[in-house]
């Protein structure tokens, strides 16, 4: 029964947990093994390290080790989520634009990636000003991925309101957005003014921020786990509802279908069938005849008259 539960939606959590994990390891190390440490890289007077700080010394196999998983399995989210709309096993693309936004929320997630693990071989204290560049590359395309991820999930919002799970992935990555944005200009703000222990807190406060932007892809993949079977994902667009309202039509309904335009929210009302023609609905002014008895007279398609019964009133 496990099993039926175990799908993609396990990518993005096993990368938040490694996340997560690593830098609860580094932050303790130098908090409680080492004392809070000052290390070489650190600046003079200051006392909080950097994350940075702390994966460059003892724990630099640890600090790589926990970037490359993370980032590794972040964008293997990234790829199943482009994947399983490709397929149809999530609510598909169904524009070029959309397609596009997709690929550019991977392209930028790659760079994001490669900053990470550079980041952490070309440590702070070895290549400071290398490492300073690719934690910009780190922070700057996940930033950039984010907004065209949110942007992709808007246009597909905008055409399928009844799957609310994108309009919840939706506002969970633009606040991710909002705050990512904050924090960085506070951190980069006190970093260059001199407040380097000020900034340093900032450091650590938007890498576990982070492991929030991580898991919010649990809820976009995890809709998967109900089209394991190769069944596509259940649409509920306004062109779904017009083809039941035919195929209704076709099999001679007799109730009146009321369409809901999802993109418009705004009721279409089906064709009626001949079945469901009333009197008003004639345009023959004949006159009523005896107790509610009247003569129509139809047209066929060979425009020969015919008779049809009188009809008896109710």
């Amino acid at each position: 029964m496990a099993a039926k539960y175990f799908s993609y939606w396990v990518l993005p959590v096993f990368s938040a947990l490694v996340w997560i994990g690593t830098l609860l390891g580094l932050l303790l190390h130098w908090l409680v093994d080492t004392s809070r440490e000052h290390y070489p890289s650190m600046s003079d007077g200051t006392k909080v390290a950097y994350v940075s700080d702390a994966g460059a010394y003892e724990l630099k196999p640890l600090f790589i080790t926990g970037c490359t998983v993370t980032v590794v399995f972040l964008d293997l989210s990234f790829f199943a989520d482009r994947w399983l709309r490709h397929r149809g096993r999530l609510v598909p693309n169904s524009s070029r634009g959309e397609k596009v936004l997709s690929w550019l929320t991977i392209l930028f997630a790659v760079l994001g990636a490669a900053g990470l693990i550079l980041l952490s071989v070309f440590d702070t204290n070895n290549y400071p000003k290398i490492h300073d560049g690719f934690l910009l590359l780190f922070m700057g395309g996940y930033v950039l991925s984010a907004i065209f991820i949110c942007w992709e999930y808007q246009r597909l919002g905008a055409k399928n309101r009844n799957h609310r799970v994108l309009r919840v992935g939706f506002w969970i990555k633009l606040a991710f957005i909002m705050i990512e944005v904050a924090l960085s200009v506070v951190f980069i703000g006190t970093m260059f003014t001199g407040n380097y222990d000020v900034s340093a807190v900032f450091e650590w406060v938007i890498a576990f921020v982070f492991s929030f932007y991580v898991f919010s892809f649990v809820i976009d993949l995890y809709p998967a786990i109900y089209t394991k079977q190769g069944a596509q994902f259940p649409q509920r667009g306004l062109n779904a509802d017009l083809e039941e309202g035919r195929d209704m039509e076709e099999e001679g309904g007799s109730h009146e279908q009321v369409l809901v335009d999802h993109r418009f929210a705004g009721p279409l009302v089906a064709p009626r069938n001949n079945s469901q023609r009333t009197l008003a609905d004639d345009e023959d002014p004949a006159p009523r005849i005896g107790h509610g008895m009247q003569s129509r007279h139809l047209r066929n398609g060979s425009g020969v008259n015919k008779t049809e019964p009188p009809l008896t009133n109710f």
